[in-house]
């Protein structure tokens, strides 16, 4: 879109059905390469990619030719249907439906990609719950309990 000029920083984290602990380490960061490859597919800049056995995190420069939905859609479809191919789980591997999504601004992506790159060590002090709880009460997102991520706990 020429004379269209916008900077768009997107935290997505969505998590493995069920919140299965089903991205194991061995191949965990080829599914996150994966993931950025998409994102760059569709004329986006995936910043950082990381996460753990149970969720994702995706840290995006969002330009406005696609909306968040179409591409958090696009990358969870195609993931998924990559992770099956591999076979790297029994069964059929799927996401929970739906994301949270969260703005920033450019002061500070360096903060925001250092707490993605560094969610082994984050997880060893706070669960993915009290995570994404934190995430919706920080930036003030009105939730319903009965439509949250399905909690297995």
């Amino acid at each position: 879109m020429a004379g269209t000029y916008s900077q768009l920083y997107i935290q997505v984290v969505f998590a493995v059905k069920g919140r299965q602990n089903l991205l194991q380490k061995p191949w965990r960061d080829e599914v996150f390469k994966y993931m950025s490859g998409i994102i760059k597919g569709k004329n986006q800049k995936p910043i950082i990619v990381n996460g753990v056995a149970d969720h994702v995190h995706l840290f995006i420069g969002l330009r406005p030719s696609i909306s968040i939905s179409e591409l958090v859609r696009d990358v969870k479809n195609n993931s998924t249907n990559f992770i099956n191919e591999q076979k790297w789980v029994k069964g059929k591997f799927s996401w929970q439906e739906g994301f949270g999504s969260f703005s920033y601004s450019h002061s500070h992506i360096d903060n925001v990609y250092k707490y993605i790159l560094n969610q082994e060590e984050h997880h060893r002090k706070k669960t993915f719950r009290e995570e994404y709880l934190e995430f919706l009460r920080k930036f003030e997102v009105e939730y319903d309990e009965q439509y949250l991520f399905e909690w297995y706990d």
